[in-house]
Formats: C-alpha cells, structure tokens, sequence
C-alpha cells in the first residue's frame, strides 16, 4: 500500500532520527523533503502546499518537549497533518436500522466497481445483519452482470437483473423485488464510461432521483493517477456523492492522488480494497493509514484482522502441543490456513511498526513466496494421517508417493520434512526457555 511514498518518508525520517535538535533550517529542510516525496506520489499540488504550509506553522510555533526527541515532535506535526489530509476520522455508512438501505455505487470503467460491489454487500451482511440483493444495472459493457453473477453466486448473494430495459426501470424493478422479499439492503452496480461524459451522468442523476439513496459511493482505482481528483470532483459536482471507496490499494502505484481525493471534495473515503479476495476490505481509519504511511505501522486493524478470524479453543489446544513437543504437520497446514485466510501476507507484515520495508520488497514476508505455502500445504495434503503426526515414518517410498499425489518433486518433500525437523528442534529448544537467533528463525522459515 502506497510502497513508493512510504520508501521515500522512511528515508527522510532516517535522517530526522539524527537531528540533535529542532530549528527552523533543519524543520525546513525536511519538510522540503517530504513535499517533493508527495508530489512524486502524485499527491495533489494544493494539497501539498496546504500540508507544507499547516506543518511548517506547527513545528515552528510549537513548544520543544524535553520529554520526547526532536525527531518525535517533527514526526508527530507530519503524522497529525497526515491524518487530516486524510479524513481526520472514520466515518460509518449510512445504514438505516429499520426497513430497506439502498447504496448506489458509481465510477469510471474498470475502477472495480462489480468487485467492490460485492465486498460492500459481504460488509453489510456480516457487520450490519441485512440481507443485501445486489441489482445488475450495467447494461452497457459486455459480461458485466455475468462477472457479478458469478462473484455474488460465489459468495452466497442473489443478483436482480432483467434480459431488457434501462438501468433505471432495471432498479425500480429490483427495488420492489427487495420490499417483496424481505432484503435488508440494496447494493446497485452501475454502468461506467471510459471517461466522465453527460450522457453517463444524466443518467446516474435520474437514478438518484428515482431511488433516494442512502449512500452514493464513488469507486476511485487508488492507481488512476492525478485524474483521480478530477474525477472525484466531477462526480460530487454532479452527484453529490457521500463517499469514497478506493479499489486496488494493494497496487504497487504510487496511489497519492487518491489520498487527495477526500481532502479535494470534502467527501470521506470510507473503504478501501487490497486484493482481489471479497475479505480484502476495510474501514479506511486516517490515523491508522497515516501510520502505515509513515512506516510506524497499524497494530491495530492488524490484531482486529487476527481476531476476526481467532479461535481459542484452538489456541490453547496449539500451546498444550508446542509445551509437550506434540506440534506436528496438520498442526502446521493449520497455521498455514490460519495465515493466508488473513490475507496477503504482505498486507499483513506492513501493519508491524517498522519492519515493513525491511522484508517486504522483492522477497516478500521473511522472503517467503505465497506460491512456496501453496506447495506446502499440496504436500502436506498428500499425506495420510499417521504421516502428519510422525514424520519420521515417511520412507522413500512414501516420499515418492506424496511427490506424486501433490504434483511437486521427491526433493520439494525432502525440504519440507528436513525443515520442519529442525524448527521442531528450535520450538523445543524455545520451549525450555532458551534463546533463538532471529536470524535463524527467518532462514528456516524462508526454506517453506
């Protein structure tokens, strides 16, 4: 998420760490910086002249702290002003807590709108207890309602759609439907253009007018680039929109107009998309983001992300096991699952304060490769229950048969057992108290 800003912040806050003091030459030059590393981010120009100017008062005005370093209080002036770029505060949907929600969301072709539709309507119904019917309403690009059809089918949503008329009598339709059948939200996936036109606009504003909508939510690629802005600005001229949801926050763009759309119209971004699971989504929290921004992490959506998905039952089962040296491999595929249902695991590593860039790029978690856990747990599969729980009973031709049955190699088997050996022997050793070289344990867990 926004890699590119975040390298170049983590750099001029290295050299910030080395200040001996703050003075008005030192504060310039770092926030000069930092406005050259917005603006290559594609933050927007007046945004970033309002943030240099806001910080540059703050830090000169503000009393010097003999209870923190001089880098803290300059890296506390640039996070604050960071997080009111951003929004200053999460905002919730609009969900009324009786009758029908009705949530319209708009946007260029190909900002992610039918995916996103369906990760709102995932949202809804697990935070919200509505029952969402999502209606088909792009009748214009070719497959549109069959890519949602097939998204909402995969997650356990019904889809309103009719073979002919205009998305607006397509709506009324789907409308009356959810009243009959007892849907607690509606969740519309609209036609987008390939650039903002008066034909597309005409036709969402005769949508709203006929709907009422509670939220009209702007979809925004977080990769678009400065036109991100305008776009915004254009679709809240004409639509007064309600919200932002920005798409494809796991790219590697620079993204940092998208950051600037909120400030610009003065409308929240309330979610943003990392990934292209329908559980990539989440409450877009500015101070969460701004630390992110600024590498100091996001430990909290990172333990709510954890607990979402926590079982302690089977925690307290898992630690009985590693105190008795009973850890074995369905233990481990367990741990597996339990870490790529989170996500990426990139997205995750970047909420810990401090580490992200240290692991993340090019190599991936502790140089791990997601495809390297894919093969692993295929092995681990391939194998029958007696295997999983004593490895050492695996002979040759056992090894042969798991290759087989996984689609991987004899030598791929042979890695697995030996590494999974050797951390046996390192969870033992951490089990009596002694002490494990970090370095030691990322070289082990790079061989899975």
């Amino acid at each position: 998420m926004l890699n590119a800003l975040t390298d170049r912040l983590s750099v001029i806050m290295k050299k910030v760490r080395g200040w001996g003091s703050l003075n008005e030459k030192n504060i310039r030059d770092g926030l000069r910086e930092i406005k050259l590393a917005l603006l290559e981010a594609d933050v927007n120009y007046r945004v970033v002249k309002e943030f240099i100017d806001g910080a540059t008062e703050e830090a000169l005005g503000g009393k010097v702290l003999k209870s923190v370093t001089p880098a803290q209080q300059f890296t506390k002036v640039v996070y604050d002003y960071l997080v009111k770029i951003l929004g200053e505060t999460p905002k919730d949907l609009i969900i009324s807590s009786g009758g029908l929600s009705i949530l319209m969301l708009v946007g260029l072709q190909g900002s992610g709108k039918t995916t996103t539709a369906v990760k709102l309507a995932q949202f809804i119904m697990k935070n919200y207890n509505k029952k969402p019917l999502l209606i088909a309403a792009d009748v214009y690009r070719p497959a549109a309602i069959k890519q949602l059809e097939l998204l909402a089918e995969k997650n356990g949503f019904f889809v309103y759609k009719e073979a002919s008329g205009t998305p607006v009598h397509i709506c009324l339709g789907g409308l009356k439907y959810a009243r009959e059948n007892s849907y607690g939200a509606l969740v519309i996936d609209t036609a987008g253009r390939l650039e903002l036109d008066e034909a597309m606009m005409a036709e969402l504003v005769k949508m709203k007018d006929q709907l009422k909508p509670h939220e009209v939510l702007l979809v925004a690629d977080a990769a678009t680039g400065q036109a991100a802005v305008n776009v915004a600005q254009g679709f809240n001229e004409k639509l007064g929109i309600t919200g932002i949801l920005l798409s494809r926050m796991d790219s590697d763009a620079r993204g940092g107009a998208a950051l600037s759309m909120s400030y610009i119209t003065g409308k929240p971004i309330k979610f943003i998309g990392n990934g292209e699971k329908i559980s990539d989504f989440e409450i877009f929290h500015p101070s969460r983001i701004a630390g992110r921004i600024l590498d100091m992490g996001d430990v909290i959506s990172l333990v709510e992300k954890v607990q979402e998905d926590f079982d302690l039952e089977q925690a307290e089962r898992l630690e009985k096991k590693l105190k008795k040296d009973a850890f074995d491999l369905s233990d481990f595929l367990d741990q597996i699952l339990h870490l790529r249902k989170m996500g990426p695991l990139e997205n995750i590593l970047e909420m810990l304060p401090g580490i992200s860039k240290q692991v993340i790029p090019k190599q991936g978690l502790l140089g791990i490769d997601e495809r390297e856990l894919k093969r692993t747990e295929a092995i681990i599969r391939s194998m029958t229950k007696q295997e999983r729980a004593n490895y050492k009973i695996i002979n040759g031709s056992r090894r042969k048969r798991i290759a087989i049955g996984s689609g991987t190699s004899v030598f791929e088997v042979n890695r697995l057992l030996n590494n999974f050996a050797q951390m046996k022997k390192l969870m033992k050793k951490m089990g009596k108290g002694g002490r494990v070289r970090g370095d030691a344990l990322s070289s082990l867990m790079r061989r899975f």
